[in-house]
């Protein structure tokens, strides 16, 4: 739905996704699309203007996204802006799964609260170099239920991105909750104006994530999204034991999967409990040894989309001099 296109899927004589009657016309009735236009942001909204102005000092924008939840999507953000961070690039994390906030956790900063200055909202600093933003720290109890429909959670990934004063960024991380939802549309209109570099897809080996995972690819086509690739995480157990897979990737897993839908793999993480370990610790896995399997892993994964991407030279040079 890039620029207003009307979805693939559309019912016969459909308004348009920025139409004032968007899921709510006669003919929208029964379209899978339906929901989504009813509840996403339509007709010129001034707020863009102040999302261009905060995104204006931000490099580089990347997506994490998954078909399903507990494939370790929030992990690999959280372990992809450490290691960046790492690199010394300025790297900024923003949360929007709004129902799931996860990413206090996984970055040790359970307990804190947001602070606001003439400036905005400021980010939660685990380094100097990486700033966190989550509607976690927004909770005033971790037990909280976040009980909201779409137009509410749209109004605060907004206000994420016009409020949050985050400075100078080489990277925006943006964890994203699960599936193709109100909050998928509402990220990629509001970041339009500025663009988004792309996005990266989480997923396991088992086929009935990769079912899901298919539909994600796909929306990002129709949204006008660069896919820079699949990770299959959970891909075998490091484990002393020959051969033993935890799940069964015997039918191709991600890797064909996305050489039949034409987007890049970026490789496969292992079932490995110290990585586990480091994200209920709130702690990066490339410190010291003891992430032995995973953590070079996601190092390859890391430098080879710096590499493909072909990031600005400077931030080559990071890559390069500074590694993880």
């Amino acid at each position: 739905m890039e620029n207003g296109e009307v979805p693939e899927d559309a019912n016969e004589n459909c308004p348009g996704p920025q139409s004032e009657s968007a899921g709510k016309s006669d003919s929208c009735q029964g379209c899978p699309n339906q929901e989504a236009c009813a509840t996403a942001p339509k007709g010129p909204d001034p707020d863009l203007v102040a999302i261009a102005e905060r995104m204006a000092t931000v490099k580089h924008k990347i997506l994490i996204l998954s078909g399903k939840g507990g494939v370790g999507k929030s992990t690999f953000s959280a372990q992809l802006s450490f290691a960046l961070a790492s690199l010394d690039f300025q790297v900024g994390l923003l949360d929007i799964d709004i129902c799931g906030p996860s990413i206090p956790k996984m970055l040790g900063l359970e307990g804190q609260d947001i602070h606001q200055s003439n400036l905005g909202w400021s980010p939660i600093y685990v380094e100097s170099n990486l700033g966190v933003m989550s509607v976690g720290f927004m909770l005033p109890n971790p037990d909280e239920a976040v009980i909201w429909r779409g137009p509410r959670k749209n109004g605060l990934i907004k206000q994420f991105l016009k409020d949050v004063h985050w400075g100078e960024l080489d990277f925006l991380v943006v964890d994203a909750p699960p599936g193709t939802s109100d909050e998928h549309i509402s990220i990629v209109q509001f970041l339009q104006a500025t663009g988004i570099d792309g996005a990266i897809i989480v997923t396991t080996p088992q086929q009935v994530s990769l079912i899901d995972v298919r539909k994600e690819v796909s929306f990002c086509k129709k949204v006008g999204v660069e896919v820079l690739g699949v990770v299959e995480n959970m891909s075998g157990l490091s484990q002393p034991l020959t051969d033993f897979k935890v799940f069964d990737s015997s039918a191709g897993g991600a890797a064909e999967m996305c050489q039949e839908m034409g987007v890049p793999f970026l490789g496969k993480v292992p079932l490995d409990p110290q990585l586990c370990k480091a994200a209920e610790e709130g702690r990066s896995c490339f410190e010291g040894q003891s992430c032995r399997v995973s953590a070079p892993v996601l190092r390859g994964m890391i430098e080879k989309l710096l590499k493909v991407k072909e990031w600005n030279q400077d931030e080559l040079q990071h890559a390069e001099n500074g590694r993880v």
